[in-house]
């Protein structure tokens, strides 16, 4: 009988999705029925989850991922990845399907429009986690897309005192039980309005953190950065001037850079700063893991505080 090894102490679990992204830089979004011609594509590495803990541990954490992949040649790619960077995965490989795939246009401006294919039966599910590879952990990070996998291991880390952090884009069954187990909600512009029916957004904001008690409700928004609210006052940090090429994977790393200011104990505002700052350097390369700067050039990028005027951005 084989002996059962310790499970290694880390700073961040990741729970949830990866993907392998075909970019495609065009000068303007193609016109509804025309065509558009392309002159250059590349295939890059991506997905919220994954993208996230591999940032982190370039930043020094001792990160882990778990998720499912297929059995073709982006499978090999994703660990080749992670093992480049020493992230330590729990990866279910599910044989005769396609890891999980999305196309990215875009424009002359940066902004990128994602379309995504994913095999259903690489739905992360609760039998593909140990309950102590997420109790070792200073922290979890989870998506709104495996809500199954991502309540259980939400569940285990509440139990054990670990905060939770979610990457939320789209609503999908399970949402309402997932939140309240959540302590850092972080969501896309669209999702507030979405989940609570009320439409405007600061409002929507106040009505999902005091539905759910969050410790902290945000969501991202583009040039605007970040805007937050604790339940005693909201907090907007607006984005970094960069040149910017592509915003691709600018979400992952804003949640990538807040676990990392959360575990570093800083305050809220210089979090929500490191994670904006990051997400900006990202920007300026093209594909979701296109510049993860360092911490020292995150930090440098802070220091010039050149940012987006909010009334400006919007």
């Amino acid at each position: 009988m084989h002996k059962k090894l310790p499970v290694t102490k880390v700073d961040l679990v990741g729970v949830g999705l990866n993907a392998t992204d075909t970019v495609i830089p065009l000068a303007a979004f193609p016109a509804l029925g025309s065509k558009t011609e392309y002159s250059e594509r590349s295939v890059l590495l991506g997905g919220e989850i994954s993208t996230a803990v591999i940032a982190c541990r370039l930043w020094g954490l001792r990160t882990r991922y778990i998720g499912r992949l297929g059995d073709d040649y982006a499978a090999r790619l994703h660990r080749a990845a992670f093992d480049d960077v020493g992230v330590e995965t729990h990866i279910l490989t599910v044989e005769d399907a396609p890891s999980p795939q999305s196309l990215i246009l875009v424009d002359g401006a940066g902004e990128r429009t994602v379309l995504c294919h994913r095999d259903p039966r690489l739905t992360l599910q609760p039998e593909d986690m140990e309950h102590e590879w997420i109790t070792s952990a200073r922290a979890l990070l989870v998506d709104g897309y495996h809500t199954t996998a991502a309540i259980t291991a939400a569940t285990w880390a509440r139990e054990a005192g670990i905060p939770v952090i979610a990457d939320l884009d789209v609503i999908r069954p399970g949402i309402n039980d997932l939140l309240p187990l959540v302590d850092y909600a972080f969501a896309s512009r669209d999702f507030p309005t979405a989940l609570t029916g009320e439409p405007d957004l600061k409002k929507a904001l106040v009505s999902l953190h005091d539905q759910f008690h969050c410790r902290l409700a945000g969501v991202t928004l583009g040039l605007e950065g970040i805007l937050t609210w604790d339940g005693k006052q909201s907090i907007q940090r607006p984005a970094y001037r960069v040149s910017t090429v592509d915003t691709t994977g600018a979400g992952d790393i804003f949640h990538a850079g807040f676990v990392y200011g959360h575990l570093q104990g800083w305050p809220i505002e210089r979090q929500l700063d490191y994670a904006c700052a990051a997400a900006a350097l990202n920007c300026t390369r093209s594909g979701a893991r296109g510049r993860i700067g360092t911490v020292d050039e995150i930090s440098h990028l802070m220091a010039g505080d050149k940012r987006y005027d909010i009334t400006e951005a919007r």
